[in-house]
């Protein structure tokens, strides 16, 4: 037996009736050998995290587009603050960590720059629509790499149905379906607050007579509950009063912080940038680098462009823009 297998006969030992156990797998999209040491999730998590799409996350946008300060969240902070609250519930529900960590790494890896803004910028254009989630998928199945990562079913599944309607197969996703809104809600207020967009004071006072004044008892309240309302049960929830709570809180950072506050006055600039590159590079695709070229016969010019654009992050695309759109400095002769 290696050690492989004797992690996989631990966690059938030891995880709940309702844990989804590694050696349960419903496999891959190709067969592989099995790693000696690794468990299927656990190998899902590494080549997720040695992925360039995976560190170029810390270059895109997560609410404040190219924030000065060194303190704002970022697309790969919020990540792992995913990450991290993910497995704490896992864990404490006997769930399978490296399933719930693999998911919370993968989740946003489709994003594009500036966020929310740059997904509804390629919506726009891109004739058969964009969501995030989806891109994040095709990354993990087709792009990385030039082939993707050959993730298992159950990944996969988690990181497509995190937002949406459709509840993901296992517990381990919906863990991290719910604990990606409890991270953005809870560092969201917290980066409004440091940007001065929003004072504790402005925040609903029935909201946090139920989940607490401060970061860290939000947080706390959120995980508690979520943990102590999922115990021994075949599904994830919250509370009814936490789950009433945590939605109107999320409802007020629409209105105050996500739409029309002073943290997206660059926004119709961000899109802009996004929508210029589409057109230009869907009219011009000998532009694009060798790499992306050499997929138009395949896939079609408009998908390569929308998967090139949705890769890059935020200075990548602005450089792009300058390099495309704004002119250059006559020189000087010497």
């Amino acid at each position: 037996m290696n050690i492989r297998e004797r992690t996989e006969r631990l966690e059938e030992q030891q995880l709940s009736p309702y844990a989804c156990c590694s050696s349960s797998s419903a496999g891959r999209l190709y067969p592989e050998e099995p790693c000696q040491v690794r468990t299927a999730f656990q190998r899902d998590r590494d080549r997720i995290i040695h992925s360039k799409s995976f560190r170029r996350l810390k270059g895109k946008t997560q609410v404040f587009i190219i924030p000065e300060g060194d303190h704002y969240r970022t697309r790969l902070t919020h990540t792992l603050e995913v990450a991290q609250i993910s497995r704490t519930v896992a864990k404490a529900l006997r769930l399978n960590e490296d399933l719930t960590e693999a998911i919370a790494l993968g989740h946003d890896l489709g994003h594009t720059p500036f966020g929310h803004i740059g997904e509804e910028a390629l919506n726009e254009v891109f004739p058969p629509g964009f969501r995030h989630n989806e891109q994040s998928l095709r990354i993990v199945d087709e792009l990385e790499g030039g082939r993707g990562l050959n993730l298992t079913r159950e990944v996969r599944d988690g990181i497509l149905n995190h937002t949406g309607m459709v509840r993901p197969l296992t517990l381990e996703g919906q863990v991290v379906k719910i604990c990606d809104r409890v991270a953005y809600i809870n560092h969201d207020i917290d980066d409004a607050i440091r940007g001065g967009i929003l004072t504790l004071e402005d925040l609903p006072k029935p909201c946090l007579d139920v989940l607490g004044r401060t970061h860290r008892e939000r947080i706390n309240t959120m995980v508690l509950d979520l943990i102590n309302n999922s115990w021994e049960r075949p599904v994830i929830s919250m509370s009814p009063e936490v789950q009433q709570a945590t939605d109107e809180l999320r409802s007020f950072l629409f209105a105050h912080v996500y739409i029309g506050s002073e943290a997206k006055r660059e926004e119709s600039k961000a899109k802009n940038v996004v929508q210029y590159l589409y057109l230009y590079f869907t009219k011009h695709p000998e532009a694009l680098p060798p790499e992306q070229l050499k997929r138009v016969d395949e896939v079609g010019v408009e998908r390569v462009v929308c998967d090139y654009i949705a890769g890059m992050t935020d200075h990548f695309a602005i450089t792009q823009f300058s390099r495309l759109f704004i002119p250059r400095a006559f020189p000087t002769p010497e």
